[in-house]
Parts: C-alpha cells; sequence; structure tokens
C-alpha cells in the first residue's frame, strides 16, 4: 500500500459533518486497525486508546498498532497493554479498515502500512494544519489543541457515556500536546474540557506528575549534554541544540528521554525559533523546530518534506547534521528577516 492510494480522498465540509462521516464509517464496519504516528507522543498515544475505547463501547473488534515500542509512562491509561508493535503483528494478518489518529501524512503511519490491504478503507483523525487529508474519510481540526479533543467530541457526537478511563486518556492528550495548559493552543473550550474531565474523577496533578515533571537519569543526562551544544544565530533569535549518534548512545537516551530538549532552546530569551538536531544515523537528521510566534516553523518544516503546527513541527532531512543546521538555520533566517 503506498501513500498515493491514500491522498485526498478524505471529504472536507463542516466540523459537523465530519464528524457525522467518522460515526459513519465507525458504524457501518466492525474491524479495525487503530494506528498512530511513529515514536508516538501522548497525543497520539491518548488518541489510540481513546478510540479504542470508543470501538469497545460499540461492541467492534480492533487491534492496535504501532511501528515501534511505545513509551512505558503510558501504561497507567485504559488499553495500554493492547498497543501491538510491528513485530508482534501476525505476518499472516491484514486490515482492510483503518482509522489513523495523530498522523500530519500517510508517511507517518511508517512501516504499520504494509498490514493494510490494497484499498484500504481509511479513517483520517488528526489537527495538524499540514494534513493533507489522506483516506476516504477524515476528521480534521488544525484549531483542535491536541488530536483528543477531537475524539472528546466525537464521543459526544456519538452519544456516548463516558467514564473516568476514557477521560483520563482525553485529559493525557490535552495535558501533553499543550505542555502542561500552558501553549497558545489552550483555548477555552480545553480549560473547560479539562474541568469537565477532573469533575468525572480524573487525577490531573498525578498524570502532570507523571508526564510532565519526573525526569529520567537518561533524560538528565541527554539534557546536559544538549545544553553543551547551545548555540546562537541571526543576531540571538534563533536557538540550536545538537545531539549526535555518538551522544545518544553514550547517555542511553531513547526517543522518549529527549521530547521537551528544544523547549530549552526556544525558551531563551530573544529567541525567535528554536531547533533541535538529532542525528538518526549518517545520512539522517530529525530536526524539531519551536516557533515564539513571529515564524510559522509548520511552512518551513513542509519545505523539507515535513509538518506540524504553526509554532511547532518537525522533518527529517538526508544528509550530515551540519548540513541539516545550515539549511534550516539559513530557512528560518529568511522567514525572520
Amino acid at each position: 500500500m503506498t501513500a498515493g492510494q491514500f491522498i485526498g480522498g478524505g471529504a472536507s465540509g463542516s466540523y459537523l459533518e465530519q464528524l457525522e462521516a467518522a460515526k459513519q464509517f465507525m458504524h457501518d464496519h466492525n474491524d479495525f486497525l487503530v494506528v498512530s504516528h511513529v515514536q508516538p507522543d501522548g497525543d497520539a498515544i491518548s488518541s489510540t486508546l481513546a478510540i479504542a475505547w470508543l470501538l469497545d463501547r460499540m461492541g467492534k473488534r480492533y487491534t492496535l498498532a504501532n511501528e515501534g515500542d511505545i513509551p512505558e509512562k503510558f501504561s497507567r491509561l485504559w488499553g495500554f497493554d493492547g498497543i501491538r508493535t510491528l513485530s508482534q503483528l501476525s505476518d499472516h494478518l491484514s486490515y482492510d479498515t483503518v482509522i489513523s489518529v495523530d498522523c500530519a501524512d500517510f508517511s507517518r503511519i511508517g512501516r504499520v502500512s504494509e498490514k493494510f490491504t490494497q484499498g484500504a478503507k481509511l479513517l483520517n483523525i488528526d489537527h495538524h494544519a499540514t494534513n493533507d487529508r489522506f483516506g476516504e474519510c477524515s476528521v480534521i481540526q488544525a484549531s483542535a489543541a491536541a488530536t483528543v479533543e477531537i475524539i472528546y467530541d466525537l464521543s459526544r457526537h456519538l452519544q456516548m457515556e463516558a467514564d473516568v478511563d476514557f477521560g483520563t486518556c482525553i485529559y493525557t492528550g490535552l495535558l501533553t500536546d499543550t505542555g502542561g495548559f500552558r501553549y497558545s493552543s489552550t483555548t477555552p473550550k480545553v480549560m473547560k474540557t479539562a474541568a469537565d474531565l477532573l469533575e468525572w474523577g480524573v487525577k490531573g496533578s498525578e498524570l502532570a506528575e507523571a508526564f510532565l515533571e519526573r525526569m529520567t537519569f537518561q533524560q538528565i543526562r541527554i539534557l546536559q549534554q544538549g545544553l553543551a551544544t547551545l548555540d546562537f544565530h541571526n543576531n540571538g533569535r534563533i536557538s540550536t541544540i545538537v545531539v549526535s549518534t555518538e551522544v545518544i548512545e553514550a547517555t542511553g537516551a531513547s526517543n522518549e528521554d529527549m521530547d521537551g530538549l528544544v523547549n530549552y532552546a526556544r525558551n531563551v530569551e530573544g529567541v525567535e525559533v528554536g531547533l533541535l538536531f538529532k542525528q538518526r544515523n549518517e545520512s539522517a537528521v530529525k530536526v524539531s523546530l519551536r516557533s515564539a510566534g513571529a515564524v510559522d516553523v509548520a511552512q518551513i518544516a513542509q519545505s523539507f518534506g515535513g509538518g506540524g503546527h504553526v509554532r511547532a513541527a518537525g522533518c527529517t532531512i538526508n544528509g550530515s547534521i551540519e548540513e541539516a543546521l545550515r539549511r534550516v538555520v539559513e530557512e528560518v533566517g529568511n522567514k525572520l528577516s
């Protein structure tokens, strides 16, 4: 199955119409594969499990999958043990009905897409403005703070009577994708939703401690090494952090341990754009971009084949880490000028 077979198929229309189409999609089918993006974050995992909760209550069969390992810190969430890695999926099974959550484009699903049958039907639920509406049905709400916000709306459209398990998944996605309700995406609707979830019995302070405060030893080590590379460009308006494969191997850090590292570059006073360069191998560099608001980093990421949001985006650049740094800093500098 190739990305081209899914691009452009999703219907547009009002948000309510999109939710109705998603509702019909879920009612019309009985066995689903639910996928999120590679190297899943809190919103991707929470969205996967929230969809599973809805399907479970609808009496549907489902399989949850992600290309790689799932961060263990999310194990407190309902249904966590049901998520399979690609290697755990049967070689003899393929899936003809798919729900994709929090994937800005088809490629973000990764190699799990190899399990889709030819002509598989796909529901695409996402909050990235750069989403190209792949799939035959899509619910895209760029104003949503997180994909779980859309799924919460979907649950209400389905007239589901939710519980604290579902609420904890939704709260976790909101909490992690808004940086603890600090980012500009934290709207009145987000806060009202969070308040409702707390009334259901969701333990907000415990979730904040687990997902935002607690740090592993590897996180501390990668933070030490990363801050040692902190550099400034364009009269201090651009800040960069570089993490090489040697540093990753020496610290034993995982992708999860590097979550939030880019914020140290962005949060320096006077910096408009913070950049994190993570060397994946000798010929590929993962770039995370964070903006203070003056620059749309989603546009910059798109120019390098990536995507994301106005203030938070990412891409992968083929080449050396020095070349990637030069190209991205130059492009950001052009936008700033």
